[in-house]
C-alpha cells in the first residue's frame, strides 16, 4: 500500500500526444496562494489603510483562532473523518472553566478543568466513531448539541466573563512579543508542531494511510481504532488552545458561537486550502493558505463596510469553487477508492 498516492502529488504530469511536452496541473495550494497574493496586491493598491503594517498584523491576528481550529479539522479530514463539535468543545469547556473561576476556583485549576473537559469529549467522540462505528458526521453533530446544552445548563449565560485579576490568562490572546501579537505566534507554533507530527512521525504517516484507504491501512497493521480516538483527542486539544486564545482576546467566552457559522468557516479554510474531503491528501500549508485567503477577503470586506449577508454569500461561493477545483485537480477513481493505490 502506498501511503502517499500519486494523486496527492504537487503536480501530475500529462504527456502531450502532439509535441511530447509534459504538462502539469498546479496544486490547489499553489493556486490559492497565487490568488491570495493577487488579492493582497489589488487591495493594497485600491483600499486605503489595507497595506499598513498594523492592518496586516490585525489580519493575521484575526485568523489565528480560526487557523488553530483549522489545524484540528485538517487533521481529521486528512484521515477521512470530520468533527463538527470542535467549536462547541472550545466554547463549552471554557464557559464552564470561566464560571468556576467566578465561583472561586484558582485560575490554573480552572484551565486544567477546561483541558480535561475538552479531552474527555474528544475521547467520547473517538470511541463512538471507532468502536461503536457510528458515522463521524452524526456523532460530532450530536455531540455539539449535547455540549451546548450541558454547558449552558452549568454556566447559564450567553457570555461568561474572565476574572479581571488574571493577566496570565489573557496573555495568549492580548499580549505582544517583540511587537507581534501573541495569537499569531500561537498559530505559528501549532502549525509547525502539526507539520512535524504529520510529516516526521509514523503516526502521521498512518493518518495519511487511513485517509488514503482505511481498509488497506488496516490490512497492513495500522491500528485504526486507537488512531481514530487519538485524532479526535487532538482536535479537542487544539479546540482548547483556540479557546485559551479566544478568552485572552475577548476577555470572555460566547456560547452563541456554537449556534453560528464558525464551524463552517473552519471547514471552509480547510477545503479551500486543498485538504480533500475524501481524505488522504493535504497538509498544514493547506490550512495556512486557506486561512490567509479568507482573512484577506474578510479584512477587505470590513474596510469596504460590506454587510455580513454578502460576506456569507461570498464564503459559500468560495467553498463551492474549492470543491469544484479539488474535483478537477484530483478526479476520483472509484476503483482505487475501493481497493487502494
Amino acid at each position: 500500500m502506498s501511503v502517499q498516492s500519486p494523486s496527492r502529488g504537487v503536480a501530475v504530469p500529462a504527456a502531450s500526444s502532439r509535441s511530447g511536452t509534459m504538462f502539469a496541473k498546479p496544486s490547489q495550494e499553489q493556486i490559492v496562494l497565487l490568488i491570495t497574493i493577487a488579492l493582497l496586491i489589488v487591495f493594497g493598491l485600491t483600499l486605503n489603510g489595507f497595506a499598513t503594517v498594523s492592518n496586516l498584523l490585525n489580519l493575521l491576528r484575526s485568523i489565528s483562532i480560526l487557523g488553530v481550529l483549522g489545524l484540528g479539522m485538517g487533521l481529521i479530514v486528512i484521515s477521512r473523518g470530520i468533527d463538527l463539535s470542535e467549536v462547541a468543545i472550545m466554547a463549552g469547556s471554557w464557559a464552564i472553566a470561566l464560571i468556576e473561576m467566578q465561583n472561586g476556583m484558582p485560575v490554573f485549576t480552572a484551565v486544567l478543568l477546561a483541558l480535561a473537559i475538552a479531552v474527555l469529549i474528544g475521547v467520547v467522540n473517538g470511541v463512538m466513531v471507532a468502536f461503536v462505528e457510528a458515522p463521524a458526521l452524526f456523532v460530532t453533530l450530536a455531540a455539539g448539541f449535547v455540549i451546548y446544552g450541558l454547558a449552558f445548563w452549568i454556566a447559564p449565560a450567553w457570555v461568561v466573563y474572565a476574572p479581571k485579576d488574571a493577566p496570565g490568562l489573557m496573555y495568549l490572546g492580548a499580549g505582544r512579543l517583540f511587537g507581534i501579537p501573541v495569537p499569531i505566534l500561537v498559530f505559528a507554533v501549532c502549525a509547525i508542531a502539526m507539520h512535524l507530527f504529520l510529516s516526521r512521525t509514523s503516526i502521521g504517516r498512518f493518518i495519511y494511510a487511513q485517509g488514503d484507504n482505511p481498509e488497506a491501512a488496516r490490512l497492513t497493521g495500522v491500528p485504526l481504532r486507537p488512531l481514530i480516538v487519538l485524532e479526535h483527542v487532538l482536535v479537542a486539544l487544539l479546540a482548547w488552545i483556540a479557546g485559551l486564545v479566544w478568552v485572552g482576546t475577548t476577555g470572555s467566552m460566547q456560547m452563541a458561537i456554537t449556534q453560528g457559522t464558525m464551524i463552517f468557516d473552519v471547514v471552509l479554510v480547510v477545503v479551500i486550502g486543498g485538504i480533500s474531503l475524501i481524505g488522504g491528501r493535504g497538509s498544514v500549508f493547506s490550512v495556512v493558505v486557506g486561512c490567509v485567503l479568507i482573512g484577506t477577503l474578510l479584512n477587505a470586506f470590513t474596510i469596504m463596510d460590506v454587510n455580513s449577508e454578502v460576506q456569507n454569500i461570498v464564503k459559500g461561493v468560495v467553498l463551492l469553487a474549492a470543491i469544484v477545483l479539488d474535483n478537477w485537480l484530483h478526479p476520483r477513481d472509484e476503483e482505487t477508492a475501493r481497493q487502494g493505490d
